[in-house]
């Protein structure tokens, strides 16, 4: 039991620093095998260990997924040095009661008014969902106060030694599968 309370304390850790955070830049692998990154908006946490996109039908992100649907989401914290690195397996949904679901009203900002109810609305038929399922993940929690971080970054820019920020952690695929279980119940 004590291995589930970990992974329980590690995932909540996890969804923190991604809430503090907010963009992730959202990687995919072209056709050709090229990789691109863009920044997408992390969307509000609905079950799971799961993480959702907005998206646009037409978005060549989703060209990308069809031909490989491995992703990989970057977040980092700027101010606090946390960061965040998620490995997982996209799918793309049109679920409306998913979408209505999720919607958020700023979403219209990216989707604009064409009319008709291509509004940027929940009904809005451009909206897709992108439904990121975590394969693994590796992120750095940082617990000490900012000055001890700075001085620990400068102490390891003067004597050449690795600054102690924080503590690296990881979760794996079953610790995630396991705990999606759980959530499942």
């Amino acid at each position: 039991m004590p291995a589930a309370q970990s992974t329980t304390k590690k995932l909540d850790e996890l969804y923190d620093l991604i809430e503090g955070i907010e963009i992730a830049m959202f990687t995919t692998r072209r056709a050709d095998g090229h990789l691109v990154s863009r920044p997408m908006a992390t969307q509000e946490r609905v079950t799971g260990t799961d993480l959702w996109f907005v998206t646009d039908i037409s978005s060549h992100k989703l060209d990308d997924l069809q031909s490989d649907p491995h992703v990989n989401l970057a977040y980092y914290n700027l101010k606090s040095r946390e960061w965040v690195s998620i490995a997982g397996i996209a799918t793309v949904t049109q679920d409306r009661n998913l979408i209505k679901e999720l919607y958020k009203p700023d979403w219209k900002a990216w989707f604009g008014d064409e009319g008709g109810d291509r509004n940027g609305g929940p009904d809005d038929p451009r909206l897709a969902l992108i439904l990121v399922e975590a394969q693994s993940v590796e992120y750095l929690v940082v617990d000490k106060p900012r000055p001890i971080v700075l001085f620990e970054v400068a102490k390891g820019i003067i004597t050449g030694s690795t600054p102690d920020v924080g503590e690296q952690r990881s979760l794996t695929e079953r610790e995630l599968r396991t705990q999606a279980a759980r959530e499942a119940r």
